[in-house]
């Protein structure tokens, strides 16, 4: 008779490896598959996240800050340095060498709580069968009583720059230049443009940036996407909205680009590299079998509901591959969602406060409603701001770009949103989601001690100037 499982799960990225973790916590009998191989045909765990997204970037932009700090503003310190250079291929070796670690790490997770590893690509079958095919053609049917989809997603690849092989890349090829790009050319102004165009820009790159749409970081706060995109570009980002890429040619070791601005008049840019970074796709590709009853809507994604299981009652969604912001720490929290209710735990994921970061520097985050959104549905509200550059901490560290902004209801004084641009602008946003998560007013947050010094304080005197008391700043009259 054949193994049978509890639970049978598609993907080991992050979404898909905490469900399997979790799952095995919870007594199920649990099996991930994973289609992606090395170059020596040993199984890669973790997904785009730990392979060619959230960790390798972060990587690279944590190294080339350092350099450009270096180079830009250790004299501030009173620190004298004779040439500052970079080693890129060290730097990418740095890189590979943590994606490597944390890899192996899941892995080893997997061991720990009993998780039967499969090689192999997923094919669900119904609701109880997924099949597993092997790179020889060979497969083997799972059986099992529930399954969970959580393939992710891949970049988005547009007809006018379609990818070479070493010219025109994807996020995952400007992830591994060998060399510093003299002209590089980033299409796309969103989360994944932004951060690699700050990296190779730290390091040297004269960088532009096309962007389609008329707005600047239309899902931010307007008031944090602005002061983003002037901070942005003084330190070098040639931001060019309302860009619309019309072709693109390699000629040898150059990529020309043609591009129409608002008005219709035709531009012509040439590159040394071009990053197609325009978004990306949930991966469901040949993943579901015609009959077996998973929905997709027009774009490819799986039709869940709140708590992502499909129309087939067995069968769950999650991560990129469903509704909603392809962050992974929303596939993560689903993950464990979806595990407990199989479990019969039954949890429910807070979409409300689903937190975003650029990590830019300095920092971009959010969590809760902008104050365009609030605008829209005329609720009545408070808006608290603090600059950086009256915190004293952010002076010390020679970091004072940026503020933080509290928005919080008129009648209630409950949190309705919290926005940063600013150093460890990511921390302060979770710190404004714990407090959102439990319904915490402004005043919560301004009654809470705060240590000194530290960068925290400026969400501290944020909350206080929702009602005008804060300290360390004039405060405005409030409407």
């Amino acid at each position: 008779m054949a193994e049978q499982f509890d639970v049978v799960i598609i993907g080991s990225g992050p979404a898909g490896y905490v469900c399997a973790i979790r799952a095995a916590q919870l007594g199920l009998k649990t099996a991930c598959i994973e289609k992606w191989v090395d170059d020596q045909g040993k199984v890669k765990l973790g997904g785009t996240c730990l392979n060619v997204g959230c960790i390798p970037s972060k990587a690279l932009l944590d190294s080339s800050y350092k350099y450009y700090e270096a180079k830009k503003y250790f004299g501030v310190h009173g620190i004298t340095t004779g040439e500052v250079d970079i080693d890129v291929p060290a730097m990418i070796k740095r890189k590979d060498k943590i994606v490597g670690n944390l890899t192996q790490g899941v892995g080893g997770l997997f061991k720990a709580n009993g998780v039967t590893l499969v090689q192999g690509t997923g094919t669900v079958l119904s609701g109880t069968q997924v099949k597993v095919t092997v790179a020889d053609g060979s497969s083997q049917i799972l059986d099992t009583k529930n399954v969970v989809i959580a393939t992710g997603s891949v970049p988005v690849e547009i007809p006018p720059a379609p990818i070479t092989e070493n010219r025109i890349v994807d996020s995952t090829g400007a992830l591994d230049f060998q060399e510093v790009p003299g002209r590089l050319g980033v299409i796309g102004a969103g989360v994944i443009g932004l951060e690699l165009g700050s990296v190779w820009a730290r390091l040297g790159s004269e960088v532009i940036v096309l962007e389609a749409q008329d707005s600047f970081l239309a899902a931010a706060d307007q008031q944090i996407a602005k002061e983003a995109s002037k901070i942005l570009k003084k330190q070098g980002l040639d931001i060019r909205l309302s860009a619309r890429v019309t072709k693109s040619n390699v000629d040898g070791r150059e990529v020309t680009v043609k591009y129409i601005d608002q008005s219709g008049k035709e531009h012509t840019l040439v590159f040394d590299k071009l990053i197609v970074a325009v978004g990306r796709r949930p991966l469901t590709d040949n993943l579901i079998a015609p009959d077996s009853g998973v929905k997709q809507d027009e774009r490819g994604f799986i039709v869940v509901d709140e708590q992502c299981r499909t129309e087939i009652s067995t069968v769950y969604a999650i991560g990129d591959v469903v509704r909603g912001p392809m962050l992974a720490h929303k596939g993560s929290e689903e993950g464990v969602m979806v595990a407990e209710l199989i479990a019969g735990q039954p949890v429910q994921v807070n979409y409300d406060l689903v937190p975003s970061v650029i990590y830019t520097h300095p920092e971009i985050a959010w969590v809760g409603k902008t104050e365009e959104e609030i605008k829209v549905t005329a609720e009545e509200y408070k808006v608290g701001t603090f600059p950086f550059v009256a915190s004293g901490r952010a002076m010390a560290a020679n970091d004072t770009d940026g503020m933080v902004k509290v928005i919080a209801d008129k009648k209630t004084d409950r949190i309705l949103g919290v926005h940063v641009i600013g150093p460890a602008a990511a921390e302060l946003v979770q710190q404004g989601a714990i407090a959102m998560e439990f319904a915490a007013t402004s005043e919560d947050l301004a009654l809470t001690m705060f240590s000194h010094p530290t960068v925290s304080e400026a969400l501290h005197e944020a909350a206080l100037a929702v009602d005008g008391h804060a300290i360390h700043i004039a405060n405005r009259k409030k409407r």
